[in-house]
């Protein structure tokens, strides 16, 4: 017999307050594309307006989750007749997307709606051994076939599967199978959780850590899996992508440190020269995250890139840092950052050399604003965020960034690595890619469901403009998840 907790839901602000939002990057901006931004803008503050007369009676103590941290709890269930050494778990997640000048055609707009349920079976034969599977479903509605992506539908398949062999204390682990792979804050490696289809990878897994875990290393041999929207998803002959991730927890104080090395090694690449040979790798650097005095918290990541592609050779590297204050003494406890992001570019001035950083598999959502139409290749960016806590459940962030190419020889890549301008021969006039301007919100009802609303405005710059590729674009959200889990 199931026993369902009983929920009184009420009425509760999502509010997102964006006005100067039209005038922040407003040069060079049609009033007919303003007045649609602005239109937007005004639904999300109405949203907010007709959600908000409860939520001033809140205490203010949630602190922020930045992507791909999650919010709100797992609800747990009981099961009576469910075996101890059985646990079920599930998630469920709604999200109604809207996109002007879809794919940068003007007029081409698209709503749609992304589902995803994932179902999931824990199973415990013995006190070191645990098997774990779980499926996905996944659609989206309301768009033609053709405008479908990989990451946006899969129908009913294996997302993880695998046995896990564990000492009594749970700090060494063995894994086989097909799982996620998710390290720092999944800028480099992680599983892109935002994307409706996320990433998993099959091979073998080690965790090592020390008595406490506060210290330990991940090994891992694997090959990315394959989405496949109506089959089987797959991977790749052979493991591909290897790697140790080191997580440093008590040496430093109020620091975690993560060293890294990486390495993918493909059978089959072409050259710049259009030779076929093999790719070799590697990828080193360290990630950074930890507490200064003041109020102060900062997120550093450096890595480098070296190796052979068929008869090229690979330097390339990429860095980025994030420094923020707490206000606690404020109202609504600001919290104001700062962001540079810079990935290199390929100057194509030796044709022997490719110099454009792989991002490898990282979870990018709001890297590059909401919208998520660039990947971190050949790319800088400035960003400014203000985070708000109005109530323990509801956080609000606002963003401006301006983005830019690193060379102006390497094209403008988008979130999955692919070109979406190339570069011409003499390369572009200017570096501008365009700026943009986000606002969003999250609201946690009754611990267990996530309420997520935003809207994203990206004003194209001078190279997107030259190269048709100069339609203004607004994205807005709004979503709903709950997550549960079931045991005896």
């Amino acid at each position: 017999m199931l026993y369902f907790p009983q929920f009184t839901i009420s009425s509760n602000d999502s509010r997102a307050a964006t006005e100067g939002a039209e005038s922040f990057f407003s040069q060079n901006v049609s009033t007919p594309t303003r007045l649609h931004f602005s239109k937007r803008i005004r639904m999300l503050a109405l949203l907010g307006v007709c959600l908000g007369p409860c939520l001033m009676s809140y205490a203010q103590t949630k602190p922020y989750a930045e992507y791909p941290q999650t919010r709100g709890k797992v609800e747990p269930w009981k099961l009576r007749d469910l075996p101890s050494w059985m646990s079920l778990d599930g998630q469920i997640r709604l999200r109604t997307e809207d996109f002007t000048s879809y794919n940068y055609t003007p007029g081409n707009d698209r709503i749609y709606e992304l589902t995803r349920i994932y179902g999931g079976l824990t199973v415990r034969p013995t006190s070191h051994l645990t098997g774990y599977m779980q499926f996905i479903d996944a659609h989206a509605l309301g768009l033609p076939v053709n405008s479908v992506a990989g990451n946006m539908r899969d129908t009913f398949d294996l997302r993880q599967g695998y046995l896990e062999y564990h000492d009594e204390d749970n700090n060494f682990r063995l894994y086989a199978g097909r799982k996620e792979l998710r390290f720092g804050n999944e800028r480099v490696v992680g599983i892109s959780d935002w994307t409706n289809v996320s990433r998993t990878f099959d091979g073998f897994f080690g965790h090592f850590g020390d008595s406490i875990d506060k210290n330990s290393v991940d090994v891992f041999s694997s090959s990315v899996v394959t989405v496949h929207p109506t089959s089987l998803d797959t991977h790749g002959a052979g493991l591909t992508f290897h790697g140790a991730y080191g997580t440093i927890g008590s040496w430093i104080p109020n620091t975690v440190l993560q060293p890294f090395v990486l390495v993918k090694a493909c059978p089959r690449v072409r050259s710049q020269q259009g030779i076929y040979g093999s790719e070799v790798e590697t990828t080193f650097g360290a990630e950074a995250e930890g507490r200064l005095p003041a109020g102060f918290d900062y997120d550093v990541l450096g890595d480098l890139q070296r190796g052979s592609y068929s008869n090229d050779s690979i330097h390339a590297g990429a860095g980025i840092v994030k420094v923020a204050r707490v206000f606690d003494s404020l109202p609504w406890k600001p919290r104001l950052g700062g962001e540079y992001d810079y990935a290199t570019g390929n100057p194509h001035q030796d044709p022997n050399r490719i110099s454009t950083y792989d991002q490898q598999y990282p979870s990018d959502h709001n890297a590059f604003g909401l919208f998520d139409l660039f990947g971190f290749q050949n790319i800088k960016e400035e960003r400014v965020n203000l985070d708000l806590g109005p109530t323990k459940n509801l956080t609000l962030l606002f963003q401006g960034e301006a983005i830019s190419v690193a060379s102006r020889f390497d094209g403008v890549y988008n979130s999955g690595g692919g070109v979406t301008v190339q570069a011409p021969a003499h390369g572009f006039a200017t570096n501008s890619i365009g700026n943009g301007f986000d606002a969003s919100a999250k609201y946690v009802f009754h611990n267990y469901w996530t309420v997520n609303a935003g809207v994203g405005h990206f004003f194209p710059g001078s190279l997107m403009s030259a190269n048709n590729h100069g339609a203004p674009l607004t994205y807005s959200y709004f979503g709903i998840t709950y997550r549960f889990r079931v045991d005896k």
